[in-house]
């Protein structure tokens, strides 16, 4: 009796099942008919930088699978996009000027059956490699130079920096190449001795089309990093005190790392505020970047009293007060980003490796020259304002 119960109950389901089949609504082609299909109607151009979507009205043909456009790209390749038969537009793309371009559009049927063409005129605006060529920007920095561009359409682009290669001839150097799709570049290249460069650059899209070539010249400004040995630590009234079991400000700039070597100020005392540390450098010179490592609780960098977003500060006579006032200039405000974006008290390999090899926090290249720094913990990764240095240097040029 329990075979033939279960033989009943699933019969059941099943015609159930069929009785609830829902038309959802796809438009399913049927058969496989030879005939020519319909040719679509209406076509409509929008032109946008480098390519244009054109839209248009699908004729009632059960019998079309999907719509192809056929047409020639500026760098002569023959190139075809295919749009599903539930769409009504398409783009053509890879043009890397403003002339008209003629494309032909089918639509195909289930069986691979074209339909005559209906050809339209495109006319793309400015491509985004040219825009990109115009406003990429080279300056002089510490060591190296900065790159700058923008690119407003966010496309796929190479901004390709040569060099000589071993038979003198110009090639491509991947190490400060740039290859991106955001709208805002920013490259810094570090390493390069005082003297001038010159640097060819071309920009190119990802169908190969190439912009002309400009050359960039810049000159390295002189980059050292300062003694240490010079280093003093200038408490200020306000600054938060450091913890009791240890750990000390001057801690930060010992070469040495882990625990107790350290320099960590505490909440509980410090107040909720921001914490601040204060130290004379020795010397007044124009910086270019100061380098921190945080601590690791175990293997967790991004953890506790690690900064997450703090500002640094400096002065040549500074006032005694504590205050931020017109005596200190404000050098840069910055915020760590964990690599992973793995939640908080997790930290994986690439996190990890990151942390270890400390964070280079450049200077604004128009500060003026300071001989005293303020670090100013704004937030850490605990929700907090203690802060934490594990070690500390400082870069610049001091002569």
């Amino acid at each position: 009796m329990k075979t033939v119960f279960n033989i009943f109950f699933w019969g059941a389901v099943m015609m159930s099942l069929s009785s609830c089949k829902q038309d959802l609504g796809w438009r399913q082609p049927v058969g496989e008919s030879t005939d020519t299909p319909q040719r679509l109607s209406d076509a409509r151009i929008k032109n946008l930088n480098g390519k244009a979507e054109i839209s248009y009205t699908l004729p009632k043909d059960p019998n079309v699978l999907y719509v192809a456009a056929k047409y020639t790209m500026t760098n002569g390749q023959p190139a075809e996009v295919k749009s599903a038969y539930y769409s009504n537009t398409l783009t053509v793309a890879g043009f890397a000027d403003t002339r008209d371009y003629k494309v032909e559009l089918y639509t195909v049927s289930r069986a691979g059956i074209r339909s005559e063409p209906v050809s339209v005129t495109v006319s793309p605006l400015e491509a985004p490699i040219w825009q990109v060529l115009r406003s990429v920007k080279m300056v002089n920095a510490f060591g190296g130079y900065n790159l700058t561009a923008v690119n407003p359409t966010k496309s796929d682009i190479s901004i390709l920096v040569l060099k000589k290669n071993e038979f003198n001839e110009w090639a491509i150097d991947n190490n400060k190449s740039i290859y991106t799709n955001i709208d805002s570049v920013l490259s810094k290249i570090r390493a390069l001795d005082t003297t001038n460069h010159t640097f060819p650059i071309v920009v190119r899209d990802r169908w190969g089309n190439t912009t002309d070539t400009v050359y960039n010249t810049v000159k390295p400004l002189f980059e050292a990093e300062f003694s240490k040995s010079l280093f003093r630590a200038f408490v200020l009234p306000g600054d938060a005190p450091q913890v009791t079991n240890g750990a000390r400000l001057e801690y930060a700039w010992d070469n040495k790392l882990g625990w107790p070597n350290t320099s960590f100020t505490l909440q509980t005392t410090g107040g909720t505020g921001p914490h601040t540390i204060s130290f004379d450098m020795g010397v007044t010179a124009k910086l270019s970047r100061v380098w921190i490592r945080p601590f690791p609780e175990g293997t967790r960098y991004y953890f506790l009293s690690t900064m997450k977003r703090f500002e640094i500060w400096g002065a040549t006579s500074p006032s005694l007060t504590g205050a931020f006032d017109n005596t200190w200039t404000l050098l840069g405000s910055y915020e760590v980003v964990k690599p992973s974006g793995l939640p908080y008290g997790t930290d994986n390999s690439l996190d990890q490796t990151t942390a270890a090899a400390g964070f280079n926090w450049d200077i604004d290249l128009n500060a003026p020259k300071v001989r005293y720094i303020r670090i100013r913990c704004l937030e850490n990764f605990a929700g907090g304002t203690a802060q934490s240095i594990n070690e500390l240097s400082v870069f610049g040029d001091n002569r």
